[in-house]
């Protein structure tokens, strides 16, 4: 059964890799993606770094963050933006998951409902600990509602699938209803997937499953969690290229990504920075030229520099990733 509209396919929780390649795919799976839009922010020389659990803090250049085991670091109430530095990856994603456990928790029980979007890449990885005790047990999982920022145009069980890979990891592992979980109809060309996606968001606008930011119009969901690349891209919003400037459209397609696969669908940074909360996950040396440009608006700043949130961003960094600030 295919779809090109917003139908609400729900999603069977069979193992990707079992999936008959010759039967209808769009039978089982929703759609969902991420967009980008570009926002602002002010430039900073020095900031306050907090050791968790003692109350003290100091000064510190701006080049460098020393910390001993845990450090949050405020950038500026008016941008709601903090960063929290790590010296093991072990304890952000600790962190992290208390963190969505929160959020979950608080929107639960407010709306009745925890809307949900996730990346691909590393971030998966770092929600781990969210399917381990007490989380996996205590969490609210009736109510969430899952959706992804960018997804590859390519079957489900494909190993560059976002839904392949969060499904292995964490879908797979956690009780969320599957008519609650959104994936793309990848049967669909990316710009009709895309558009697919869009409709799908809109129809859940409709029944109030999302909210509408009142700022901006767009769709408000709980929490955005995102990765970063080497690059400094998000979602699938790169470098230089020109989604990274759409006002317009929620969810938009791209057929000439810089990194493989090239065809994608993703949100626009309008619906990405009309989010409640936004957590920004980064781990890695490898990252950690993007994060200084990012964060401290250097040179070329990537599109990691873009977002924003309109409660709170949660830039959540092991000592690696923060080691150029």
């Amino acid at each position: 059964m295919a779809s090109s509209s917003c139908f609400l396919r729900s999603i069977l929780f069979s193992s990707p890799t079992n999936l008959r390649s010759n039967y209808p795919l769009s039978t089982f799976f929703p759609k969902n993606h991420l967009t980008c839009s570009p926002s602002t922010s002010s430039r900073f020389q020095s900031f306050s770094v907090s050791s968790i659990g003692t109350g003290s803090s100091k000064r510190v250049s701006d080049t460098r963050i020393k910390v001993k085991s845990m450090a949050t670091t405020d950038i500026g109430k008016e941008e709601k933006k903090r960063v929290e530095i790590y010296d093991l990856e072990e304890n952000l994603a600790i962190d992290l998951a208390k963190f969505t456990a929160n959020l979950s928790d608080k929107f639960c029980k407010e709306r009745g409902a925890f809307t949900v979007v996730v990346s691909g890449g590393s971030l998966i990885k770092s929600l781990r600990k969210l399917v381990e005790s007490p989380y996996v047990d205590s969490i609210d999982w009736a109510r969430w509602h899952f959706f992804w920022v960018d997804e590859r145009v390519v079957p489900k069980n494909h190993e560059d699938s976002n839904y392949k890979l969060a499904y292995d990891s964490f879908l797979s592992k956690v009780p969320i209803p599957p008519g609650n979980v959104y994936a793309i109809n990848e049967s669909l060309s990316a710009e009709a997937a895309a558009d697919d996606y869009e409709t799908c968001l809109k129809h859940l606008v409709k029944t109030n499953i999302l909210r509408v930011s009142e700022s901006t119009g767009f769709p408000k969901f709980d929490l955005m969690l995102l990765g970063m690349g080497p690059d400094g891209h998000v979602a699938s919003l790169f470098p230089g290229h020109g989604l990274c400037n759409e006002s317009k459209k929620w969810v938009v397609s791209i057929s000439d990504s810089p990194k493989p696969p090239s065809e994608r669908i993703t949100f626009t940074f309008p619906v990405i920075n009309s989010s409640a909360h936004v957590a920004l996950v980064v781990c890695g040396s490898g990252k950690a030229e993007a994060v200084q440009a990012a964060l401290k608006k250097t040179g070329n700043v990537p599109p990691a520099g873009s977002v924003s949130a309109e409660d709170e961003l949660v830039w959540f960094l092991d000592k690696p990733a923060s080691s150029k600030l």
